[in-house]
């Protein structure tokens, strides 16, 4: 008789605990943002991403919160920001270029990294495979370097007399060259190499090209060169050089034309893998994926603007026009 009180006692401390926790609020999950860009060059991207999660019901301040690094395009920041977000110990990073998502993966082996958009992550070592990712990170390639050959058909399809053909890439992605060269046998075209490894080379190589009569220029993606794409553009602008991009930022700042995955598409898509691992799902069970919309963007202003004309089939395949 006397033990009975003491087991009731112990039955509503249990149940008051019970009770207790569940009045808790659930702790808020925190993404970390890791761009390459500046806060400004990355707003169309990010905000695709924040509304890829709404559609989740994940609202930025009330039931999730974002931490944003943005490197500015200096590569050398990446490590120091990718551990100030281990440090924060965010539920997952999300980054879109190489070096970030490398950079991630070298600061923490526990928090899920997604990429948005990389060019070859098998080749550099952030997976293992496509289908069996491995580790803690996945997320999106864009296939980038299999689309210089097509970029490159673009550009002479529009301007059928150019025979010269100038390539500004950076080293850390070889790839790029490697699917140039290929493609410019096939097109009959010769190739200038520009490579800029910083922003003291930009000057440097707009000499070269015009020393060496560039007729055309084609741009390969790289953080670096997005961050500086108005020099980009202001160089074509003033020299009358058609040029044909990997990234529609470029063309939205008076650039001529792109054809590039719809980064857009893939930074939104990114928030299904963001939801899926917030609900338990481990990165090495989500497989890679690879862009399914590419978009190609003409600039008829800045096309008039340098006295040239786009034919009317090139026009027509345009999925954006400006005018």
């Amino acid at each position: 008789m006397k033990t009975r009180p003491l087991w009731l006692l112990a039955v509503l401390v249990v149940g008051f605990v019970h009770w207790a926790e569940a009045q808790q609020p659930k702790k808020m999950p925190v993404i970390g943002i890791l761009e390459s860009g500046s806060r400004d060059s990355s707003s169309e991207r990010v905000e695709a991403f924040r509304q890829g999660l709404r559609e989740f019901g994940y609202i930025e301040r009330e039931t999730i919160g974002i931490e944003y690094r943005y490197a500015e395009g200096s590569t050398d920041r990446f490590a120091a920001f990718a551990a100030e977000l281990a440090q924060l110990k965010v539920d997952v990073i999300v980054t879109a270029s190489t070096p970030g998502a490398r950079a991630a993966k070298n600061a923490t082996r526990a928090i899920a990294i997604v990429f948005a958009s990389i060019n070859d992550p098998v080749t550099s070592g952030l997976v293992a495979s496509l289908a069996r990712p491995g580790g803690n990170i996945t997320g999106i390639t864009n296939l980038s370097p299999d689309l210089g050959g097509k970029r490159l058909e673009l550009l002479r399809e529009a301007f059928p007399k150019i025979t010269r053909v100038a390539h500004l890439w950076n080293p850390d992605s070889p790839a790029f060259e490697m699917g140039m060269q290929n493609a410019v046998q096939a097109l009959g075209l010769q190739l200038q190499s520009l490579e800029i490894r910083s922003k003291r080379d930009f000057d440097r190589v707009f000499a070269a090209a015009l020393r060496e009569k560039a007729q055309a220029l084609i741009i390969s993606p790289n953080p670096l060169i997005n961050t500086h794409h108005k020099r980009i553009v202001d160089f074509t602008a003033k020299n009358q050089l058609p040029a044909i991009y990997s990234n529609p930022v470029f063309v939205h700042a008076g650039g001529l034309m792109s054809y590039a995955p719809d980064i857009n598409a893939n930074f939104r898509r990114a928030a299904i893998f963001v939801d899926k691992i917030l609900k338990g799902t481990k990165p090495a069970e989500l497989p890679v994926e690879q862009p399914t919309k590419f978009e190609l963007v003409i600039n008829l202003k800045a096309a008039k603007q340098i006295g040239l004309t786009i034919p009317p089939n090139v026009l027509a395949r345009a999925d954006r026009v400006i005018r």
